[in-house]
């Protein structure tokens, strides 16, 4: 699988012996299917939305049952993982992933979680290797109810589009900077 990866952010990214940090993996088989920024939105709203739902209603009801998420945000920065996230997202970064997914799968199986969006900075390089590890792995355990997903632009279109909007942690001082600078991933 061939990820273009920006030549700064090859730089960037080399190990002490000048091999890109990816190299101690192996290369990724799948291509993973892209969501847009306006389906992840529209995902977070609706839970949202349906948690405001079954708030009224457990009060109504008392009942003690819990929402469960049927999707999990993976936001794969590591040092430029700065000026927040999309809400609910975890950091598990990229450098590291590849020998945590079988758990990540584990969790999400027993969470209910159906398709797992991972993004980066721009989603040009890392958020999609993770994906297509993720989606190997699911793959080669048989699983049909999990996918595995790229946001489309990354963290960076999230901003350019949403600015704050359904983010965590945002810092509009740190946005200008880093939407003003070249594109990473």
């Amino acid at each position: 699988m061939g990820i273009h990866v920006h030549e700064h952010c090859l730089r960037m990214a080399r190990r002490e012996d000048g091999t890109p940090w990816w190299a101690a993996f192996p290369e990724p088989n799948s291509t993973p299917a892209h969501i847009d920024p306006q389906a992840v939105l529209e995902l977070l709203e609706g839970e949202v939305q349906e948690e405001e739902g079954e708030e009224k209603e457990e009060k109504e009801q008392s009942s003690s049952s819990s929402k469960r998420l049927k999707f999990l945000l993976v936001d794969c920065r590591r040092t430029d993982c700065t000026g927040g996230t999309v809400s609910s997202s975890i950091n598990l970064p990229a450098h590291s992933f590849y020998p945590t997914r079988k758990s990540l799968y584990a969790l999400c199986k027993q969470a209910g979680i159906q398709r797992i969006i991972f993004y980066c900075g721009s989603s040009a390089g890392r958020g999609p290797r993770c994906a297509a590890w993720m989606q190997d792995y699911i793959d080669e355990v048989g699983e049909r109810d999990l996918q595995s997903q790229v946001m489309t632009g990354g963290i960076r279109g999230w901003v350019r589009t949403y600015g704050d909007r359904m983010m965590d942690g945002y810092d509009e001082k740190t946005w200008k900077q880093l939407l003003s600078e070249e594109s990473c991933t």
